[in-house]
């Protein structure tokens, strides 16, 4: 790469001055509407039709309206304002939706407005970072193909923690990139900050770029080795200080005035980091959790999670949420690294940073996509948005660089066979869905390959005629991702799996979120044994009808509307996949006012196991509800004794029955709290496990704690049925 090939680069500055890079040029005319233009068509897409979802994942919006009311459930995530117990995750996602929703009140748009907007600023950092060592075009360029991921779509308008997780990782990257230009201290402590902050997001996630980087910076900063490497100490120190001091207070904090760390089987926010969260991620030894492990003795499989390896990224599940532009991100890496393969190693240089950036961008990627490729824990398509951004700044910062390369002969061939296998995986990706829009994948097959024939006869083209085959090969590569972009934003998605586009042949996805079956599967290939199974069809994973899987468009809960469970149909009360632990519970209009009446006498004004289950009470009454054993119903939290302090202290109204477990009469729980007996388990010991019962087995969420607790319940409380649910009332005679 020569700098005559980069027009808009000046020239490069001695060393130790900054580099100065196109971002100081002089902007052409249309590059601020263009801005303009990509921003505000960004959060049009994000913002339109976003009340759908309703509640989204009633997990962590539970989570935000107790933090909105509570200070203390605010600092810790709990899941209630009561502060029984805390989502699996730190709190760091759930700050922003709730601040919205202390300020405007609880519903759909004051909890998914800050996630579009996360969305808009991953967008502008992404423009920001790639003008400067490409120019406006690439900037332009990277910032629609990241804006028109499916995934992207779908995870910004969804309140999973992965949106902030994604913004924070693009600011990562862009912070080192500025660092490197003139080796400045300050832009590295900046990423460090930002490194510390994801750590709060999605705690060891956010360590996965850091080899890369660092190993970037270390190699060619220009400064001194010993410089450079204070420098890293010192980033490394900032974002332990930005990461760990929310960690730290809550690992000193007294465990008994403090939630429960959901999650955890300890009571341990780095336990649960380095386990649930962390390791058994990779090697799927998971304590807890629904099943994700992997094969016995770590084989080449991901369990219930679909198969490990190299194609797993374009797989039927997870190829049409972000691998459209992979391919093409893949080669232009290679193309960039080599046309900028000569260039000094320090980044003093034009040649240096463009490559830098490469570098950069192209190192994320391939860390990122091995971890996913072959983790064998629990893997969600949704968790590929956090590749979005790399590859997006691949394809801008690649296909500007070849098309100043032209008029080579390597480099017209290189752009003409990225764009010809671009519309050749994009028709196969349209082609995995159904009757969805088949003449699109025929018309992008077709365009591409025109505008791929034409871009190989390069300089040979007049160049209005060459700007009419980019224009034509850009939209062939970005209609497929678009189409799916609009499928997504056009129906609301609720539950905690979900997926963007259509549903495809081989995998989930499409306004069900999951592929749907008549027990409503969850992963590929049915849940691992001893994971629990569906205890209703599938709903709340993904609502169609406008709603938000507990049945009201305006994100609160639903009094039995028909479908808002996508279509299965649950009566008031039925639950969602796998008995409630995926997508919540229908709550009646009965149930929630008895759940309202005398709440201000009580801590919780309910009990439920299972932490979507209580979301959807909590959600639906406006008031606390305790989610006992956390989001899988298998944490220790509260235990037998616990719960029975709570109520003797008339801390608690009601115990609310599981869907698909309602009253049956008592004496059935009698005989279960008379067989625990019988089987020499001691006062408060867990409850001996039957077919649907705890040790996160059977037909329904609970480990051995919520199964204690809910025999215990049932065998000296009477049942209540209130709207079709079974309600136990706690303060009534034992």
């Amino acid at each position: 790469m020569t700098t005559a090939a980069l027009p808009l680069f000046p020239p490069a500055a001695p060393e130790p001055a900054p580099v100065t890079l196109p971002a100081t040029a002089v902007r052409p005319r249309w590059e601020r509407p263009a801005y303009v233009a990509l921003l505000l068509c960004t959060a049009l897409l994000l913002l339109w039709n976003l009340g759908a979802s309703g509640y989204a994942n009633s997990f962590y919006s539970a989570a935000v309206q107790a933090g909105s009311e509570s200070w203390k459930a605010f600092f810790f995530g709990s899941s209630d304002a009561g502060n029984s117990i805390t989502v699996d995750k730190p709190p760091a996602a759930l700050w922003p939706m709730a601040l919205s929703v202390r300020l405007f009140g609880l519903g759909s748009w004051q909890i998914l407005v800050p996630q579009a907007l996360m969305g808009v600023g991953a967008t502008a950092v992404l423009h920001a970072s790639v003008r400067r060592q490409f120019g406006p075009g690439a900037a332009l360029l990277s910032g629609s193909a990241f804006a028109l991921t499916p995934v992207a779509a779908l995870m910004f308008r969804f309140n999973n923690p992965d949106a902030l997780l994604t913004l924070l990782l693009t600011v990562t990257v862009y912070c080192v990139l500025r660092a490197l230009e003139g080796a400045h201290t300050r832009w590295l402590l900046w990423a460090g900050v930002a490194v510390g902050f994801a750590f709060l997001t999605k705690t060891l996630q956010a360590f996965v770029i850091l080899p890369p980087l660092a190993l970037l910076y270390a190699v060619c900063a220009p400064t001194r080795l010993r410089r450079r490497l204070a420098q890293l100490l010192s980033a490394g120190v900032a974002a332990v200080v930005a990461g760990g001091w929310w960690v730290a207070v809550v690992e000193l904090w007294p465990a008994a005035s403090r939630p429960y760390i959901g999650g955890s089987q300890n009571n341990s926010f780095l336990e649960l980091t380095l386990g649930y969260n962390g390791l058994g991620r990779i090697n799927g030894n998971e304590t807890g959790s629904v099943g994700g492990g992997g094969r016995p003795g770590g084989g080449g499989g991901g369990g219930g999670w679909g198969e490990t390896g190299i194609d797993r990224l374009f797989s039927a599940n997870v190829g049409g949420q972000i691998s459209w532009l992979l391919p093409a991100a893949l080669i232009l890496l290679v193309a960039g690294l080599v046309i900028t393969w000569r260039a000094r190693r320090a980044t003093d240089s034009l040649e240096g940073m463009a490559r830098a950036a490469f570098l950069a961008w192209g190192g994320c990627l391939l860390i990122t996509a091995v971890v996913f490729s072959w983790m064998q824990g629990i893997f969600h398509e949704y968790y590929t948005v956090a590749l979005a951004p790399f590859a997006a700044a691949l394809t801008g910062m690649g296909v500007a660089l070849l098309w100043e390369e032209r008029g080579s002969r390597a480099a017209a061939f290189t752009l003409s066979g990225t764009l010809a296998l671009t519309a050749y995986w994009s028709f196969v990706l349209l082609g995995r869905s159904d009757g969805y829009l088949p003449w699109l994948r025929w018309a992008v097959l077709v365009a591409g390959g025109t505008a791929a024939v034409a871009l190989a006869l390069g300089a040979r083209l007049d160049r209005r005629l060459l700007r009419a085959t980019a224009a034509l090969g850009l939209a062939a590569a970005l209609a497929g991702p678009l189409a799916y972009c609009l499928t997504t934003v056009s129906a609301g998605h609720t539950g905690s799996i979900v997926t963007a586009g259509p549903a495809v042949a081989g995998g989930r996805g499409g306004p069900g979120g999951m592929r749907q079956g008549p027990g409503g599967e969850a992963p590929p290939g049915g849940f691992p044994a001893g994971a629990p199974v569906p205890g209703g069809r599938g709903g709340g994973m993904n609502a169609t009808d406008g709603t938000d899987g507990t049945g009201a468009a305006d994100g609160r809960a639903g009094r039995g509307v028909p479908g808002a469970d996508g279509g299965a149909g649950r009566g008031p009360g039925g639950a969602g996949g796998m008995g409630g632990l995926l997508g919540g519970t229908r709550v009646g209009a009965e149930a929630e006012a008895a759940l309202r009446k005398d709440a201000d006498r009580y801590t919780w004004a309910a009990a439920a196991v299972g932490s979507q289950n209580a979301a959807s009470y909590q959600l639906a009454s406006g008031e606390p509800v305790m989610a006992i054993g956390g989001f899988n119903g298998s944490d220790p939290s509260p235990t037998l004794e616990q719960f029975q302090a709570y109520v003797k202290a008339g801390r608690i109204h009601w115990f609310i029955a599981q869907a698909g477990n309602q009253a049956s009469g008592n004496q059935a729980s009698e005989n279960q709290a008379s067989g625990n007996q019988a089987a020499g388990n001691r006062p408060g010991a867990p409850a001996a496990t039957t077919p649907g019962g705890g040790g996160g087995g059977g037909g329904r969420p609970g480990g051995a704690a919520g199964s204690a607790i809910e025999s215990w319940v049932k065998a000296n409380f009477e049942a209540t049925s209130i709207g079709g649910t079974t309600f136990y009332d706690l303060t009534g005679a034992s």
